[in-house]
């Protein structure tokens, strides 16, 4: 069995999430309240919130505690047949967490700072984001790039199937792109519930600051190979500074990621965080024989420890 890892990233959250895992799991436990004393306030509460968990600086630092806490308790509950890493743009600081390129302290205190600047940009700039569902994406770009010329700032931002593109950028020329795409033929459009126009050059401010902050930041060595969505290639220790910071600005190419895992031979993929998201991706691009798991609470968490056990015998 070769384990891929795969990690949600935001909008994935909702209330209550974890609350199970944090009430029946020390280990979980631990983890979340090891990540409250580095946030300076109780996240387990704020994990409860219906309102503060769609805000941005505190849904980032939630979601990556939960699934750096979930990958951390499945390794002990004898998950160790992992070979690769893949997470969904703030996926990405869990998954290099479980690998070790992070510590679980470094990547709280980074996604805090983080959280909280995409929130301020988001606030003075709002923007909308969009999922464009077809399969012609060269199309789909094609129209995005000729509305740039234009002068409108929308931007293709997450590339998560190879049937499903999402464009963002300020809300009046997302409309207008979305009117052009329609036009083009395109038959299937959906709104995202997000808070800005994440992966495009709108959060150039955050990029800049999360830029200073990384800088001087220490890096370990991976147990295995994470892969960026931004430079479609495994992340080494040199390049996490960077890739970190032209990550919240750059497109995310999930599909191509998780079809490199698959080809490197990955056969079962555990999908981890509040929501079984990316399993649905991987339904679209892995072969029916690639295993497909999901861990999003107490139930499924001690489903997949039973199955994967099974597996190994």
């Amino acid at each position: 069995m070769k384990v891929g890892l795969l990690f949600n990233g935001q909008g994935s959250q909702q209330a209550g999430m974890g609350t199970d895992l944090y009430d029946n799991l020390p280990g979980y436990r631990a983890y979340i309240d090891r990540a409250s004393e580095i946030l300076g306030y109780d996240l387990n509460q704020v994990d409860q919130d219906e309102e503060k968990i769609w805000q941005t600086q505190y849904a980032q630092p939630a979601i990556v505690a939960m699934d750096a806490a979930l990958a951390a308790v499945l390794k002990d509950a004898g998950l160790t047949d992992i070979v690769a890493g893949l997470g969904l743009s703030l996926g990405e600081y869990p998954a290099l967490v479980a690998n070790g390129i992070l510590t679980f302290d470094q990547a709280i205190a980074l996604v805090k700072d983080r959280g909280a600047y995409m929130q301020a940009v988001g606030d003075q700039n709002p923007g909308k984001m969009v999922a464009v569902l077809d399969d012609n994406q060269e199309m789909i770009v094609s129209v995005v790039t000729d509305l740039q010329k234009q002068g409108l700032k929308v931007y293709p931002a997450n590339f998560n199937t190879f049937s499903q593109l999402v464009i963002g950028g300020v809300e009046a020329d997302v409309d207008q792109a979305v009117a052009a795409l329609t036009d083009a033929g395109v038959k299937r459009q959906v709104e995202l519930p997000v808070a800005g126009a994440f992966h495009t050059p709108l959060l150039q401010d955050a990029a800049d600051q999360m830029a200073d902050r990384l800088a001087g930041e220490d890096f370990g060595q991976p147990a295995f190979p994470v892969y960026s969505n931004t430079t479609k290639t495994a992340f080494e220790p040199a390049m996490v500074e960077q890739t970190l910071t032209d990550q919240i600005v750059s497109p995310t190419y999930f599909a191509d990621c998780l079809q490199q895992m698959v080809d490197a031979g990955v056969d079962t993929l555990v999908e981890i965080g509040p929501a079984a998201t990316l399993v649905k991706f991987a339904k679209k691009i892995a072969p029916k024989e690639v295993a497909r798991y999901t861990v999003t609470d107490l139930a499924s968490y001690q489903k997949v420890v039973e199955a994967l056990n099974e597996e190994k015998g």
